[in-house]
């Protein structure tokens, strides 16, 4: 096993390399595990993050990379399979021992999961192919570019209402797909009419491409409704297996009565239940986006930059 690190960072998206960056730039030993699988790596652009507008999500992590490496961060290819707590040095109580896929063992005092989730997709044949380009699920991350096009959406929760009229206000070409009577009440459906969105009370059967083109949805009578984009919502699951040995689990994260994902309970510090274990990112929270994500990563780094303190003025102190 190698020298311990002061932090070790499983993930390097924006809110992994959000972390190592603060944590480098104050001077600690940073080791960034990262499995090469960015939740939005299928996406042609990251949106709404000021300075980076537009750019290729690759192209933001390698360009992170490269920063984080400036100041001292080591950045290592792979996955963390398995995780254990205890002290990795004299001077401080709190201490991990991380495996990676390799076999390889790493040990910090203090572990930033930031490793980002899986979208679970709606069980459509033929949508899965289209994630990320004709497939959309966020108004602000890909509603520029779909704009003014025919859009249907997905109604597949309460929260599938709402996100018709997010979409109403980029296209006047707006299509309802509701597949769950109870997802839409009457008022819904009169906000429906007023805005002049159709409604289709059928689930879609599937997702139809002409070349890398989506050119439709087919309904379970065979019919088929032509739509350039079709908006449907994920439920993000956090990737962290892993993390079962440090006592870590999941838990459902719901809002406006509807689940949207399972992540990592955290506090506003970005702290987990597990002292020295800290979570930032769609690891914590499903909804973020990329310039939230990074938000959170520089928020948690410095709040572990500031528990590693606490931890060698005490040690200082017992000297």
């Amino acid at each position: 096993m190698s020298e311990p690190h002061d932090v070790i960072v499983v993930g390097g998206g924006a809110a992994g390399l959000s972390a190592a960056l603060i944590l480098g730039r104050s001077r600690r030993s940073v080791l960034v595990v990262d499995a090469g699988e960015p939740r939005n790596a299928p996406a042609e652009g990251v949106h709404n993050y000021l300075g980076q507008e537009g750019t290729a999500p690759l192209d933001l992590v390698r360009v992170g990379r490269e920063e984080v490496a400036r100041y001292g961060v080591t950045v290592t290819d792979g996955r963390i399979v398995a995780a254990s707590a205890a002290p990795v040095t004299e001077d401080d109580p709190v201490g991990f021992r991380l495996t990676l896929d390799s076999g390889e063992v790493v040990a910090a005092r203090r572990v930033v999961i930031a490793g980002g989730g899986v979208d679970l997709l709606p069980d459509v044949p033929g949508l899965a192919e289209q994630w990320g380009r004709g497939v959309v699920h966020c108004p602000f991350c890909h509603g520029w570019e779909v704009r003014d096009r025919r859009i249907g959406v997905l109604v597949t929760t309460l929260a599938g209402a709402h996100q018709v009229q997010m979409f109403r206000a980029l296209s006047e070409d707006v299509t309802a797909f509701v597949a769950e009577p109870g997802a839409v009440d009457d008022t819904v459906l009169a906000g429906f009419a007023a805005r002049r969105i159709r409604v289709v009370h059928s689930p879609v059967a599937r997702v139809l491409s002409d070349g890398d083109r989506l050119s439709g949805v087919e309904l379970p009578d065979g019919s088929v409704v032509g739509l350039d984009a079709l908006a449907a919502a994920s439920r993000v699951e956090a990737r962290v297996d892993w993390a079962a040995g440090l006592g870590l689990t999941p838990v459902d994260q719901e809002a406006n009565r509807t689940r949207f994902g399972r992540v990592l309970a955290v506090d506003a510090l970005g702290k987990t239940d597990v002292p020295g274990v800290y979570a930032a990112g769609n690891v914590a929270n499903a909804m973020l986006t990329v310039i939230g994500s990074a938000a959170a990563g520089t928020q948690t780094g410095a709040a572990v930059h500031g528990d590693l303190l606490q931890a060698d003025v005490a040690a200082a102190l017992r000297r």
